[in-house]
Order: C-alpha cells, then sequence, then structure tokens
C-alpha cells in the first residue's frame, strides 16, 4: 500500500460526493495534485474548481490522467465505471474512501460521529465548538458548515472530528478515541438486508473504540458495553434517565434557550440559534463530547451561540412577507418526522406545505408506510419522482407508492418545472411554512424556489 506521505498526485472518481470532496480538500492541503470525476457539475464541484481541483465529467477512460499514485472511489460508483475500470486493469492503487479515511486517521486522537440520522449535524457541531473555542481540529465533514462554507478543515493539533458513515459498513475502518452513536435505525437495507443487520453493524463500530476511550450515545439504543477499559455516557432530549438531559426548554424568535443537566456536571443558559428541537439533542451529543476533551463552559456556550449549523439541515433558505421557507437534506421517515413536527412547532400557525424527493428505489419500497404516515404530517405534500442515485428502478416502485399510503387531502406529483409554477400561482404567501426535503437533486429547486418567495 502507498505511503500518504509520498503520494504526488491523486485521483477521485465520484469527488462532487460529500464525503469524498472533503478528502480532496485533504489531499489538496497537503500539497498534492488533485483531480476526479464526477457524473454531473454541481454547486460543489465548481467549489474545488475554484480551489485548484481538477474535475472532468465525461465518462471516458481515455480522458483520466495516468500520472497518478493512488486512486479513491466512493461505492457508489458502479464497478463497469470506465474510469475505475480502467485504473483496475493497469494496475493502480484504487482504494475506497473509507480505507484512505482510516489511513489518515491512524495515528491521531478521532473523534468518529455515527448514525443513521443526526451525524452530520453533531460532527458539524463539535468541530465548530473546537475551532471556535481555539482547541483546533482535522475535520471530515458529511455536509457544508454554514459558518465556514467547507465540509473539511484542517489545524496543527492531531485531533480529527470525522462524520462515521454507516453506508456499506465504512465506518468499521475507523478509529475513535470517542465515538458517538446518535441512532440505529434501519436503513440502507439494499446494502444490510435487515434492521438487525444494520444495529450489528453498529455495535461492531462501537468495539473499535480504542483503549481507555469514551462512547456517547442517546439514551435507549441497544448497545452492550464496549469494555472495561472504555466509558459510556448517555443522552437524550428529555429522558431523566439519561446522563444528559436538556432542561427548562425555552423557544424564541426562532432560537432555543435550555440547560443541560448531567450527572457530574451541568451547563447552564445554553443559546441555540439554528430551528430544530431534535438539534437540542444533537447539541447535547456535542456538549458531551466538548467536556470529556477538556473544554470550559464559558467555551461551549460561546460556540454553540455562534454556531450557524450546517447547510441543507434546517436551513432558512427565505422569510419574506410572513413566509417560510427551510431545506432540509431529510430523506429517513424519522428525518422526516422530526423535520415537521420542529418546523411546525415554531411556525404553528402557518399552513405547512412539504415538498419531499424519494431517494431510491429501495428506500421508497422499504418504507413506503412510514415516509406516507410522517408526511401526513404536513397540511398539503407534493413529491418528485424518485431520485435514483446508484439504482435501477424496481418495478411497481414509484412516488405514487408513497402517495397512494398517504391519509391526507392535499397531496400530489409534480415535477420541477410544474412545482415552479405551482409555486408562482400560490396566493396565500404570508401563512406559508414551505419546507423542501431529500438527498437527491432537489437542491437544485431550492435557489429558484426562495428567489419566487423573496420575488
Amino acid at each position: 500500500m502507498a505511503d500518504l506521505k509520498n503520494i504526488r498526485a491523486v485521483y477521485f472518481i465520484g469527488i462532487g460526493g460529500i464525503g469524498m470532496s472533503a478528502l480532496a480538500r485533504y489531499f489538496k492541503s497537503q500539497g498534492k495534485t488533485v483531480n476526479g470525476y464526477d457524473k454531473t457539475e454541481t454547486a460543489l464541484t465548481r467549489e474545488l474548481l475554484k480551489e485548484g481541483i481538477g474535475v472532468e465529467y465525461a465518462d471516458n477512460a481515455d480522458r483520466v490522467p495516468k500520472d497518478v499514485q493512488l486512486v479513491i472511489y466512493t461505492p457508489a460508483i458502479p464497478a463497469d465505471q470506465p474510469g475505475l475500470k480502467y485504473y483496475r486493469e493497469h494496475g493502480y492503487e484504487v482504494l475506497k474512501r473509507s480505507d484512505v479515511l482510516g489511513l489518515i486517521t491512524e495515528s491521531s486522537l478521532n473523534v468518529c460521529v455515527a448514525g443513521t440520522h443526526g451525524k452530520t449535524t453533531i460532527s458539524t457541531m463539535i468541530a465548530h465548538i473546537l475551532r471556535d473555542s481555539g482547541f483546533g481540529c482535522n475535520a471530515f465533514l458529511g455536509g457544508i458548515s454554514s459558518n465556514y462554507n467547507t465540509n473539511f478543515w484542517t489545524s496543527e493539533r492531531n485531533v480529527c472530528v470525522v462524520e462515521a458513515d454507516e453506508y456499506d459498513r465504512s465506518f468499521l475502518k475507523l478509529h475513535p478515541d470517542i465515538a458517538v452513536i446518535s441512532s440505529m435505525d434501519a436503513d440502507h437495507l439494499d446494502i444490510y438486508g435487515t434492521g438487525a443487520a444494520v444495529e450489528e453493524a453498529f455495535i461492531a463500530f462501537s468495539g473499535k473504540i480504542k483503549n481507555g476511550g469514551t462512547l456517547i450515545n442517546k439514551y435507549g439504543l441497544p448497545l452492550p458495553h464496549p469494555g472495561k477499559n472504555i466509558r459510556q455516557h448517555s443522552y437524550h432530549l428529555s429522558d431523566a434517565d439519561a446522563e444528559v438531559v436538556a432542561e427548562n426548554i425555552r423557544i424564541g424568535e426562532g432560537s432555543y434557550r435550555f440547560d443541560v443537566s448531567a450527572d457530574n456536571w451541568s451547563l447552564q443558559a445554553v443559546t441555540l440559534n439554528i430551528g430544530g428541537r431534535h438539534n437540542i439533542e444533537n447539541a447535547l451529543a456535542a456538549i458531551a463530547v466538548s467536556k470529556e476533551l477538556g473544554l470550559t463552559d464559558e467555551q461551549i456556550r460561546e460556540a454553540l451561540d455562534r454556531f450557524r449549523g450546517v447547510k441543507r439541515r434546517f436551513e432558512y433558505r427565505a422569510r419574506h412577507g410572513g413566509a417560510v421557507y427551510i431545506d432540509d437534506y431529510a430523506h429517513h421517515p424519522s428525518e422526516l418526522r422530526a423535520l415537521i413536527s420542529s418546523a411546525k412547532e415554531l411556525y404553528p400557525e402557518k399552513r405547512c406545505v412539504l415538498i419531499f424527493q424519494p431517494h431510491l428505489f429501495s428506500r421508497t419500497r422499504d418504507f413506503a408506510a412510514a415516509f406516507a404516515e410522517s408526511l401526513d404530517m404536513a397540511d398539503e405534500v407534493i413529491l418528485l419522482p424518485v431520485y435514483p442515485a446508484r439504482e435501477l428502478p424496481i418495478e411497481g416502485i414509484s412516488s405514487a407508492t408513497i402517495l397512494e399510503k398517504m391519509n391526507i387531502r392535499e397531496k400530489q406529483i409534480l415535477n420541477k418545472n410544474e412545482i415552479l409554477d405551482w409555486m408562482k400561482k400560490w396566493k396565500h404567501r404570508k401563512n406559508l411554512l414551505l419546507i423542501t426535503a431529500g438527498a437527491g437533486d432537489i437542491d437544485t429547486l431550492v435557489e429558484p424556489l426562495a428567489e419566487l418567495i423573496m420575488g
């Protein structure tokens, strides 16, 4: 295996992925020549180009650079992708993103954040607190920090905050000193097969914690104690049986104020200036990690007060004339439930209209009833066609599979152009709470919708 220090040039296949782009930025920061391929141009690939990272969109093996010492790919890329096939057939060093991330973090103190939902916000919160306080860290995130407009940054301190991805069991390549597990819901059943297999993978991840390390998990998860030399702490938004809980929660002007009670410490008067009650619980995990690392109460309080969230995580995109527009990455029934309930709690007087793009035919098939139940919490729902990502269509499965199971009256399936036409005709703008949600290419609607609301 190549020594990362001696590598001069790296090529990424799937460079536009959120985890891949963080790695690409890492190698660029190390003075390497970095290029890559992705299927489509996005705002993120345009940012990479501005940073001096080459991006190719043509599916052509003749276009890939030959003078590279390491090729990194994401498992979402099909095995017959021409560039990947060329490099494998010609004897190049070809590694998965998870293998490379494991190599990078072999000799650092690592905070690894896992969970079927919540991990992006928690890892970004932790990395922000460490950066804002001056403690310092290297950050490999699965979302774009709104404070810094990036998913990667570096520091002289040999501490890494890593979003630990359960897809394809990638997180089992990591070496946590502190591991956070926020949730273990059934997901990625195209990979795991059963919810029980998902739980087994998270238990295996907790078993990767280094001797003398710490596990911080949401209270109630089916996790055995990871070992006699591992400390374990639990957190929960409200369950008093957890070690770390939130108390005296107040809502005001889109912000939350609360106190934190723990078995051996407390933290008063925390302000969180992002929406979503579930983000209070995410903050509890980040606070617990920060206390474990020895940060002071004032450092934690001040950093959280300055935290501006993660792009596409309960992100306010427009507030005008009484209308409120929130965009979110939610693509699992549990995430949608938390998103809708939090938004309606903040804006109970407004009509909640949700535009949702189902992600993957397999997930649509596996969770159709659960999606319908969550979406029924909105006043009106518009579904986009299923975003296939890495999958081929499954016979009989479409957005209509979800729509048919929903009970609310105001529901329909529209394409993107039809949604924009619908928005232009909206009559009661001042009463509108608009939410877009999904992990596919629904983000291309966000700017046009925001402009229509602001206009």
